[in-house]
């Protein structure tokens, strides 16, 4: 089983590290009056949020669980729209396994650093109820509440294998990777998954099948050129 750290490359044995959030579920409660910011929150709650990866191979459209996940999916919405993952390159691509991206240093798909950056310390980010989070150590709380198996097609979050060590990496799952589930206790692994490819299952096996390298890395880089994120 292969690992998949932030910080680099881990013995197969380590299994793979990505982890994520534990943050009780946010809960809403309208009564017979609600402020118009209230009411706006609770919208954008009840509306489906999509990301949509316009790579050199293609879009890949996912749905975002911002009502099931939202600490977790407002971080990705939010440093998808300010540019954060503009340029960047798939770092690591196991086939029958995932596709890794999402650290800042992968821009440079050379650098040796790729797969070992995240988020700016101490920046910050809301999500739907109004609540501001902080990236503390460039870091996003752990939200390990929903239990959703790394299957096919999934979006799931990268981390260092530490509790709240999850910042901007991500990895798409293109098998059903069930020890990785946070809920699985056959394994230390915890991996909450966040999103669902609904859209350009096609790209993303293309991906999984360009030739790699050393650490796993595209020969030709796979860049994103940016993500868009859209509601309806």
């Amino acid at each position: 089983k292969a690992e998949l750290m932030m910080a680099g490359v881990v013995e197969a044995t380590s299994f793979l590290m990505l982890s994520l959030a534990t943050m009780g579920a946010l809960a809403l409660r309208a009564g017979p009056l609600v402020s118009r910011g209230a009411s706006t929150r609770l919208s954008a709650l009840q509306m489906s949020t999509f990301a949509t990866f316009k790579t050199s191979k293609g879009d890949i459209k996912a749905e975002l669980m911002m009502d099931k996940l939202p600490i977790t999916c407002s971080n990705f919405a939010d440093l998808a729209k300010t540019g954060f993952y503009d340029g960047l390159t798939f770092h690591r691509v196991i086939q029958g396994f995932m596709c890794q991206f999402g650290c800042p240093h992968s821009k440079d798909p050379k650098s040796p650093r790729a797969g070992t950056g995240g988020p700016e310390p101490g920046s910050t980010y809301t999500t739907p109820d109004g609540t501001t989070i902080t990236r503390t150590g460039g870091n996003i709380p752990d939200e390990l509440i929903e239990p959703i198996s790394n299957e096919v097609g999934t979006l799931s979050m990268a981390n260092t294998g530490m509790p709240n060590s999850g910042g901007s990496q991500i990895f798409i799952n293109t098998k059903h990777n069930a020890f990785l589930d946070y809920f699985d206790p056959s394994t230390p692994s915890k991996h909450p998954v966040f999103g669902k490819v609904v859209d350009g299952m096609d790209v993303l096996l293309a991906i999984e099948k360009v030739p790699t390298g050393q650490g796993d890395k595209p020969i030709d880089p796979v860049t994103v050129n940016t993500i868009e994120i859209s509601e309806d």
